[in-house]
Parts: structure tokens; sequence; C-alpha cells
């Protein structure tokens, strides 16, 4: 069946064609115009657009990358902000739209004073490239300064992704610090003094005569008509007369001590690392335990004694070595000891130096000396007997010591170099043999006897990540040395002379 439209509906089908026409050719016009227009602005700069057919709104897709303001009713000004690209539609009086693509591109001006710089303070291999906001910094740099200082003058154009490489740095400093304690202790001590004592059961009586310096009186027992004395300290002579009931006990000694310390302890180290060094041993030391429940108990603690050695150096840009040295030597000492329960605790004789100084490679220092002389001289005498000519002499006693201690403390800094592999190693000299069938030699590797056949080898890199040497455990290199001269390592010796003591009657 055919229907024929009636002549009433005909002319409003008519209309609505043309209508669907008009509005499918606007359309095309639109889309066509969508990918033609292209406009190009730098960061920070501007640019005008011309709509003849004036403006109805605009729109900018991001407004981080660029903006756009509508200055008049016929004008647009783009003012780029970021590195990017994005979209800008326009609609006119007319009920039109356009879209334009908008570039925002990096101000070359900017970009070529920065590539100026990096050139001046990382060098030719250094380079950067901006996309879309973001700076890839990328290259080789000799060492973390020159990276860092790249990396802020990059962080001039905005976001930065560091993709730096770093020269592997070159292997630490060796230092060798050399001390060497010497001190020297004298004394002598002149000693003169008389008691006089006399015992008798007659009614002569007993007497004694004594300033009491050195040793004690005796004592009596008179019981049953008879005398018992007893002598604490002798002294030096002795002598009794039993016939005048007259004893003499005298007092005359001259000595004379010497105390020799020789220490001479080496330590190696790296610039910037703290090394410490003990040759010594511990000794026992009660202390009393505090707090309500522990008042009264002792506990026993130990004190480290011997040759100690703390010391930091540095390598400073001035080629020289700054150092931060402590060094001490101590011994037992039982004549200042505690007695404690029938134990003897001794004391400390310490010799100690923490001082901070900067010298060159091979110089010397000495960073502490000492000359310490006492004279002592103490008289005891009874008065008035003490007076009479001669016999004043057995009334009086006297003590004279004199004492001298020398001690000198000499650091030296020396930059070494390894033992080279297969190179003789230093020995130490033995005074007395071995067994004759002891093994002179550590148990080897049965799979590499030599122990360096097999070994695996280690991976030298010529260049790492920046990220590699930031986590390494070499931190922040440090300035070049100067040329280290020839060494065997660290050694120390340690030499002490015990007391010698003489003394004649």
């Amino acid at each position: 069946m055919i229907i024929k439209p009636s002549s009433a509906l005909l002319p409003l089908l008519l209309a609505a064609t043309a209508l669907g026409a008009d509005l499918a050719a606007t359309g095309l016009k639109a889309d066509a115009a969508i990918n033609k227009a292209t406009i190009s602005v730098s960061v920070n700069g501007s640019t005008v657009i011309d709509q003849a057919v004036g403006i109805r709104r605009i729109s900018v897709a991001n407004a981080e990358i660029a903006e756009a303001v509508a200055v008049s009713t016929n004008e647009i000004v783009v003012n780029g902000k970021a590195v990017g690209d994005t979209s800008l539609i326009i609609w006119d009086l007319k009920g039109s739209r356009s879209m334009l693509e908008v570039h925002v591109l990096a101000n070359t001006s900017k970009i070529d004073a920065v590539r100026a710089e990096l050139l001046k303070e990382a060098g030719a291999d250094v380079t950067i490239d901006a996309q879309e906001g973001t700076v890839f910094l990328n290259g080789t740099v000799a060492n973390e300064t020159a990276a860092l200082r790249a990396l802020n003058i990059a962080s001039t154009m905005g976001k930065v992704v560091n993709l730096l490489r770093v020269t592997t740095p070159a292997s630490e400093p060796q230092i060798l610090l050399k001390v060497r304690f010497a001190d020297i202790d004298r004394s002598a001590a002149n000693q003169l003094g008389v008691n006089l004592f006399t015992m008798s059961p007659t009614p002569s009586g007993i007497g004694t005569s004594s300033t009491g310096q050195f040793g004690s009186s005796p004592t009596f027992n008179t019981a049953q008509n008879s005398v018992n004395w007893n002598l604490s300290s002798l002294l030096n002579i002795f002598y009794f007369r039993p016939d005048i009931n007259l004893g003499v006990v005298l007092q005359d000694l001259a000595t004379h001590d010497v105390l020799q310390i020789l220490a001479e302890p080496n330590l190696l180290t790296m610039s910037g690392k703290q090394a410490s060094f003990l040759a010594g041993g511990e000794f026992p030391f009660p202390t009393i335990q505090g707090g309500a429940s522990g008042v009264g108990q002792i506990t026993i603690q130990f004190k480290e004694f011997g040759v100690r050695l703390n010391f930091l150096p540095v390598i400073t840009p001035r080629g020289t070595i700054r150092l931060t040295v402590n060094p001490e030597v101590s011994s037992l000492d039982y004549a200042d000891g505690l007695t404690i329960s029938g134990y003897t605790v001794p004391a400390l004789s310490t010799r100690r130096v923490q001082t901070e100084i900067e010298l060159e490679n091979g110089q010397s220092f000495v960073i502490a000396g000492l000359i310490n002389n006492q004279v002592t001289d103490q008289l005891s005498r009874m008065p008035g007997l003490a007076s009479i000519p001669l016999l004043g002499k057995l009334f009086q006693s006297h003590s004279a010591s004199k004492t001298s201690s020398e001690l000198l403390v000499l650091v030296t800094p020396e930059l070494v170099n390894p033992i080279p592999a297969g190179g003789k190693v230093p020995e130490l000299a033995y005074p007395l043999k071995f067994l004759k069938d002891a093994p002179m030699t550590a148990p080897q590797n049965p799979s590499s006897p030599a122990g360096t056949e097999n070994a695996p080898l280690l991976i030298k890199r010529d260049v790492i990540p920046i990220e590699d040497l930031l986590t390494s455990p070499e931190g922040v290199t440090s300035p070049t040395p100067p040329p280290p001269s020839s060494g065997l390592g660290a050694l120390g010796n340690s030499t002490s002379n015990q007391p010698q003591s003489s003394g004649r009657p």
C-alpha cells in the first residue's frame, strides 16, 4: 500500500529536510576547522588570536600549560605557562566553534643559559632535554660534587629526572699514623733515723727514744719479774747490749729507682674513618652496687690498661692531613692500690694526650712533653734533746726524696700503599725456636694452595649511576691526595722496661 502525503504536511517535510542539511553542513565545517589551526608560544610568552566574527566564549583544556584571555570582542591573548601541549576551543557569535592546538615551547634563551652553566660546571658530556615540563639530565660527570651542581642547575627549568652517571672514584688513601711514647721516671731517697730503748726488770726502769718517723717503738711485757719486748720493724740496723740494757734501731737507707717506658703503636685507616688500637689487658675492679635492693653488694667490672691509640684522619683540600688523635699509655700501679678484704686492687698510672693537629705527609709533631722535678725534705726532732751538741743527732731523723719525670709523645702521619700481591711481608724476629715439627704456615684452601689461582675476579666499572655512588659505603669522594710514599702497612711495637731498683744499706 502506498501512502501519499497530504498537501498540508508537505511544506513541513520540506522545511525539516532543509534544516537537517544546514546542520550537517555546519558540523562538517566545524570538524574541518578542528584539525587545521595550530599556534605555538614559548614559556612566559604571549600571542594574539584575531576572531573577526566575534567571541562568545573560550575554553583551555589544561590551564597549567597555557591560559587564554579575551581582551576584546575580537581578540584573544594566549600566554604560555609550562612546556607542553593543550587545546583551545573558541565559540563565535554565529554559534560556530573552532579548535586550536596550542604548543608551549621552552624558552630557548633560558635553555641556552642553563646549557652554558652545565658546560662550565659539569663538562661537555652532560646534556639536558626538556619534554612536556620534565627535564631529562643525561651524561657522565667526574664526581658527586659535579653531579650535585648539574642537578641544581637543571632544576631551574622544572622537574628533573636525574640520569647522570659518575666516574668510579679512585681508592681512598691509606693513612698510617706512627706514635712514639717515651717516658723516664727517676727517683732517689735518703733516710736516716735512730730509735733507742732500754729495759730492765730492776727498778732502773724501761725507756724508749724515737721520733716516730721510721718504724715504731718496741712493746714491753713485764710479767713475772721478766721483760719481754717485741719489735714491729727492725729498720736497717739493730744492735742490743745486754750488759748495759741498751738497744739501738737505726734507719740508714738510700734508694734509686728508674722506670723506662717506650711504646710505638702504629695504626692504619682511611681518610674520614676512625680507628682504634689497644695492646694491653683488663683487670677486675670491684664496685659497690647501688639501689634499694643492692646496697652493700659488690660487683666486678673490668678496666682496660695498656697502650691505646684512637685517631681520626681527614685529608683536606690543602693537601694536608688533619688529625684528631688520643694516645694513651697506662700500667698497673700496686704502690697506690687499695686493699679490700685482703685483696689488693691496683691503681692505674696513666699518660694520656688528646689534641687536634694538621700535618703534611711525613711530617712529625711533638704533641706532648713533660719535665717534672720534685724534692721532698722531712726532718723530725725532739725539742731540747736534739739541740745537744753531737748527741742531739740521736734524737732526730731526716728523710729526703727527689723525683724526676720526662715524657715525650711524637706523632707522624704517612700515606702508604699496600704490600703488592706476592710481595714479601714483614716478620717478627723470634728469640726462641718453636717445636721442631710445629707448622709455621696457616692451612691453605685445598683447591688453591697458593690462595689466588681460583679466586673470583672483582668487577671493576669505569662509570656507575649516581644512585649507586650515593648508596655505597664509600659515601662522598675525598679530594685528590698527594702522592703516597712507599710503605709496608701498619706495624706496631711496644716495649716496656720493668722498674729497676738498687739500694745500698
